[in-house]
């Protein structure tokens, strides 16, 4: 199974950025967006690519919910 997750850009260079999600950093490519991105923003990043831009609410919410549905204790 294949999962945007939802991460908070941590840095932006000329080619893409670093984005992080619960000490786990990642970098990604702004080349499918056409939007502005800059650091504290939030993205979707889908395979190494950064395809959507989203709120901080809407963030939070979308990793309460994966959280809730992948929980730790239910992977044993």
């Amino acid at each position: 199974m294949c999962l945007g997750v939802p991460m908070r850009v941590v840095s932006v260079g000329e080619d893409g950025v670093v984005a992080e999600i619960d000490g786990v950093r990642k970098d990604a490519s702004l080349m499918l967006l056409d939007e502005e991105v800059k650091e504290g923003d939030f993205i979707i990043v889908h395979a190494g690519f950064a395809i959507s831009k989203l709120d901080e609410e809407d963030a939070r919410e979308t990793l309460r919910l994966m959280r809730e549905v992948f929980r730790p204790e239910d992977m044993a």
